[in-house]
């Protein structure tokens, strides 16, 4: 068994010195402790704001994101029933004018060409704001609220290669939401009973190259409100995981690491995704939909294998419960980068 990682409870700086990890920052935390002062490193710190937010119809997501030598900025939908698919990706050189905030809640602005994205959190609240003028050859314009419950836990992780490499991030699940996206003509929504917001902060010094996945739901299941949050590859043999389950704002934290067996020459296989010691989780992910990302500028080629679709299993919950999923939908992805 993998030993109980270390629980931060007071704010703790994530780079001492001249950008070097900090050993007081690694651990995990229930709350946005962490403070993610990167320095340093120059052309290394990748920094990273996404947004996924699961509607009733609709599947929205915005990212800003900085490499250090350029700022990009990508927006997508998803119908489920019409399975219409749209991504929209801006790439600003350098990105003086894109200003991570070290904050996980702090606002953050990407402007470029008819496309702007922004995101302000005020008195409890996210205000997540996107105008796209040409979407699809029709004007996008989301504007959505969601919600932070005041006693709702968090996953805050620092991932710890060596002292030069390493990687924060935060992952906020169930956060209800209200609001619209209109596209053209066709306008969805958003309940906050039924509709829910995950956020993917990330900050830290990365490798040229990196391979990952992810696996993420959060959805409204029996009455109560249900995350999952799964990582793979970059996190193993590191002591630390990205695993947990939430349930009403509570976390589960899972200190073992998770297998993906999935068939990368057809990502819409069903996968597995198990932990690797016990059997404290034990879901199988059918995919019904695949999203393909592809960038390749310049120092920069990503290839980003995003499946979406439906969670069934069981996860054991540190109480003695055990969590059944039944049709859950979700995400899960393989990530390449090379940057």
């Amino acid at each position: 068994m993998q030993h109980a990682e270390r629980e931060i409870t007071k704010p703790v700086a994530l780079c001492v010195g001249k950008g070097q990890l900090n050993p007081e920052a690694i651990g995990f935390a229930r709350q946005p402790l962490i403070q993610s002062n990167l320095s340093g490193h120059f052309m290394r710190k990748k920094k990273w704001n996404y947004w996924c937010i699961y509607g009733e119809d609709l599947l929205f997501s915005a990212t800003i994101s900085h490499l250090d030598y350029a700022a990009v900025c990508f927006v997508y939908i998803l119908d489920y029933e019409t399975q219409r698919f749209y991504e929209k990706q801006m790439t600003i050189p350098i990105g003086r004018n894109v200003k991570m905030p070290e904050g996980v809640l702090d606002s953050v602005k990407f402007t470029a060409d008819n496309l702007t994205v922004q995101i302000v959190h005020i008195q409890g609240e996210t205000h997540l704001s996107v105008t796209i003028l040409d979407f699809d050859n029709e004007t996008l314009h989301a504007d959505l609220h969601i919600m932070h419950p005041e006693q709702d836990e968090s996953l805050n992780v620092v991932i710890p290669k060596n002292r030069d490499v390493f990687q924060f991030t935060a992952k906020h699940h169930t956060l209800p939401t209200y609001g619209f996206v209109k596209v053209g003509d066709k306008r969805y929504d958003f309940n906050p009973d039924y509709s829910f917001a995950v956020l993917d902060y990330g900050r830290g010094i990365w490798p040229r190259k990196a391979v990952w996945n992810w696996a993420m739901a959060s959805q409204r299941i029996g009455g109560r409100r249900i995350g999952l949050n799964f990582g793979g590859k970059w996190t193993d043999g590191t002591g630390m995981t990205e695993n947990a389950v939430f349930v009403d704002g509570v976390m589960t934290k899972i200190h073992e690491d998770v297998l993906f067996t999935y068939n990368p020459k057809n990502f819409m296989a069903p996968w597995k995704i198990r932990t690797k010691f016990s059997d404290s989780v034990d879901v199988t992910f059918t995919p019904f939909f695949e999203r393909v990302s592809l960038t390749n500028v310049q120092l920069v080629r990503t290839e980003v294998h995003q499946v979406v679709g439906y969670f069934n299993g069981r996860v054991h919950l540190g109480n003695g419960e055990t969590l059944q999923i039944r049709q859950m939908l979700g995400c899960s992805e393989e990530h390449n980068a090379k940057w």
